[in-house]
């Protein structure tokens, strides 16, 4: 059994591979990244991730980063815990590489410009003003999109949970909290009480929950707003 060790930070996208490692039900330890302090860009953090960034995935000691690598990594590791549905087509298993790439690189990008405007223009006003809204625009294209995939059943690949699942959930749960408009995906919130009802999902919200005080004891936690 490897010795896992991942690196999180609350309301990050760090939360998809500590639901990933809840379904796997394998030992692993989290470790609290203060950004609030910039503790991501710390010598002793750079070290393990240049990038700054989290989530970092400790293998024995082994630094992996990247939603997309850990998720992958977990599911060759594990197959047994059904992170991806199991194929034998080559063709198939990069499509739901696809899938994840989605998220990451299309999905989240989007997010942050809901979320997190400022980090894209620092004037405040114009940052609400101006990204936000337009980030706003491409997220509904994109939950129209994902809404009406998941018509055909209540979990990214119709019956079956899997990882992406944990993707979407943190992106719909992230963009929410700041507001996002998403009465109309019916859909889209019926995966969301699915999903908040999973026991792994459950455990992992929990150990969010506890940095989130951890945080706040410090005088650290900066809210979703």
């Amino acid at each position: 059994m490897p010795d896992l060790k991942l690196f999180v930070a609350p309301n990050t996208c760090a939360r998809v591979p500590t639901i990933a490692l809840e379904e796997i039900g394998v030992p692993f330890d989290t470790e609290l990244i203060r950004t609030a302090a910039n503790q991501q860009n710390s010598a002793e953090f750079l070290k393990l991730n240049p990038k700054g960034k989290v989530p970092t995935l400790l293998i024995n000691g082994t630094p992996l980063t990247e939603n997309v690598a850990i998720l992958s990594w977990l599911n060759a590791t594990f197959p047994d815990a059904g992170l991806l549905p199991s194929t034998n087509s080559t063709l198939e298993a990069l499509q739901q590489t696809a899938d994840l790439v989605f998220f990451s690189a299309t999905v989240h990008p989007t997010v942050t410009r809901v979320a997190m405007p400022l980090k894209f223009i620092e004037d405040k006003e114009l940052s609400f003003e101006i990204v936000r809204p337009l980030g706003i625009e491409a997220m509904n294209k994109i939950m129209a999109m994902i809404d009406a995939r998941l018509e055909s059943g209540p979990w990214w690949y119709g019956d079956a949970w899997s990882v992406v699942d944990g993707y979407l959930f943190w992106v719909w749960a992230r963009i929410l909290g700041v507001g996002y408009p998403g009465d109309t995906y019916r859909n889209i919130q019926r995966h969301h009480d699915l999903s908040i009802a999973r026991p792994a999902i459950q455990r992992a919200m929990l150990r969010e929950e506890k940095n989130i005080e951890i945080l706040k004891s410090e005088g650290l936690y900066i809210p979703p707003r």
